[in-house]
């Protein structure tokens, strides 16, 4: 059984070999409102004309908020941003569809029906989700979720054949690790970028709380011959000075 310490040792070692921008946060889904962490006591602004509001634009925002603070979400704290809510599992594609902000990415063209329907979501609908710090997490999460730089997206993707890469919406990557125990990476997309602040350099990644281990001990072993290499390079670089 992995303990706190044993997950602390692992954000350690996670941050040492992909350097996030932020450190890696936990996501963990529950069936019913989890009794630990408190929800952030965050009024909600008023809703927009179709009655659209949460806690935040857009649930990729508490991804900013958990590389500092352990808190609980439930559906309508995510309910600002239907396609993160439908990806999340808070609502069916029926539900999603029917909604303002779904109507409007549809009918600009940036998504078509058939990209959405093939999104991979959460399988069972959570009452809640906690997002932390992996480093304060007391038990493997589902989900570990970095912000990481092209560098960093390089050594993932040497150390892990397969990982799949990601375009919009930036939200499915969680899902695709939850259900279907993939590490997947993402290039963002303008919605979430617009919503969370993210530098453009910034990438995301997800792995499974499951294959942590595993992962981070390939990008142990990764950084090591990467940095041989580079020493390679950068010695026979230096006949061209």
């Amino acid at each position: 059984m992995t303990g706190p310490s044993d997950v602390r040792s692992l954000s350690e070692r996670l941050v040492a070999t992909l350097r996030p921008v932020a450190p890696p946060i936990a996501i963990t889904f529950h069936t019913a409102e989890a009794p630990g962490p408190s929800r952030r006591e965050v009024a909600y602004p008023e809703p927009n004309d179709h009655g659209r509001t949460g806690q935040v634009p857009a649930g990729c925002v508490f991804w900013m908020h958990a590389s500092s603070e352990t808190f609980a979400t439930t559906k309508a704290d995510h309910a600002n941003c239907s396609v993160g809510s439908y990806t999340h599992g808070f609502l069916t594609l029926e539900e999603a569809a029917a909604t303002d902000d779904v109507g409007a990415v549809l009918e600009s063209g940036w998504v078509d029906e058939p990209a959405v329907v093939a999104l991979p979501v959460v399988a069972e609908r959570p009452g809640s989700v906690v997002y932390g710090p992996l480093a304060d997490a007391t038990a493997l999460p589902d989900v570990v979720l970095l912000r990481v730089t092209g560098l960093g997206l390089m050594t993932l993707s040497d150390a892990v054949p397969g990982v799949q890469f990601e375009g919009k919406p930036q939200c499915h990557i969680v899902a695709m690790a939850k259900e279907q125990n993939a590490v997947a990476a993402s290039v963002g997309c303008a919605l979430s970028r617009a919503r969370t602040g993210m530098a453009p350099e910034e990438l995301t990644c997800a792995i499974p709380g499951a294959r942590l281990d595993a992962v981070v001990s390939a990008l142990e072993a990764t950084v090591d011959l990467n940095r041989a290499m580079a020493n390679y390079a950068a010695t026979d670089a230096q006949r061209f000075r």
